[in-house]
């Protein structure tokens, strides 16, 4: 098995490497975002590459940016690698996991939306009653779904910190309230109707997070959109309450990581093959269910 951990592309300056994804700047007014095939969990980036993981997760942005034009405007700029870089060897690598998007100032929050009780929210749900100190009813079961979906904003951590949840008030303060209840609001439109896509496909999208930029006093989306790194999906048919269900995205890793007794900080243990491969089969299987088609 082999995977993309890093890249050197020619002919275009690299801005930044983040957990994932490699950025490149190509002219005044584009950027290339490489999606590599590193993975990261508990904001840590591992050791090995998953195969094919960034070009699929690419492709699975692509499916859904395209599925909501009409909801949003979003960064892509409907131009390609190949217009802008020259180099056979890079634009080799760059097959399938690069797009060139327009340059916009990302907001200082990420939106989360969360339809069901999960993660870092059961956890806060057990402790206070309360998600992002949105208090809830009493008695929710952890993987039950949520009276109503929630938007659960958090802050944006540099690589290697933890981001934090904040409340819509305090998101509100960051990045105005104009700006944060449009966010809310839009963020909330795109989950409700990327959950009834996934049911029909047999999936359950448990909760996501969505990233968005001002481009000319514009709110665009950014980033990635519903993909297994940003999302959890669950098997709807293998999905029960009280547990952690099964999942299609990188909770897998996750859950993996909980029995190694690791305490969160870098490094992370040395993934073995097997969990390599089996995340490998899981990102697969997610663009497969979300799409319609096979991965190749």
């Amino acid at each position: 098995m082999s995977g993309l951990l890093k890249t050197d592309i020619k002919g275009a300056r690299l801005l930044n490497r983040g957990k994932v994804r490699d950025i490149y700047e190509i002219d005044d007014e584009h950027l290339m975002l490489v999606v590599t095939d590193r993975i990261s969990a508990f904001d840590v980036v591992l050791d090995k590459p998953i195969p094919d993981k960034g070009a699929i997760l690419t492709q699975i942005s692509n499916f859904w940016f395209d599925r909501f034009k009409d909801l949003t405007p979003n960064h892509l700029s409907g131009k390609a690698p190949a217009d802008f870089i020259t180099d056979a060897d890079s634009l080799a690598r760059l097959d399938r996991r690069a797009v060139v998007v327009r340059k916009a100032r990302p907001l200082e929050i990420e939106s989360i939306v969360r339809g069901y009780l999960a993660g870092s929210g059961w956890k806060e749900y057990r402790e206070h009653g309360t998600v992002c100190d949105i208090a809830l009813p009493s008695g929710l079961a952890q993987a039950e779904r949520l009276p109503e979906p929630l938007f659960t904003p958090s802050t944006k951590a540099e690589l290697g910190l933890h981001d934090e949840n904040i409340s819509p008030e305090r998101a509100a303060e960051i990045v105005g309230r104009d700006i944060a209840e449009r966010v809310g609001e839009i963020s909330l439109r795109l989950y409700s109707e990327g959950a009834k896509h996934a049911a029909a496909r047999g999936i359950i999208l448990a909760d996501t997070k969505f990233e968005f930029g001002m481009l000319d006093d514009e709110l665009i989306l950014i980033d990635e959109v519903l993909t297994p790194d940003s999302s959890r999906f669950w098997p709807a048919d293998e999905y029960r309450t009280g547990i952690s269900p099964p999942s299609f995205d990188k909770q897998f890793v996750r859950d993996w990581l909980e029995t190694t007794g690791w305490d969160k900080t870098p490094p992370a243990p040395p993934m073995p093959e097997e969990i390599v491969e089996k995340t490998a089969e899981k990102y697969r299987e997610a663009y497969r269910r979300i799409t319609g088609t096979a991965w190749s």
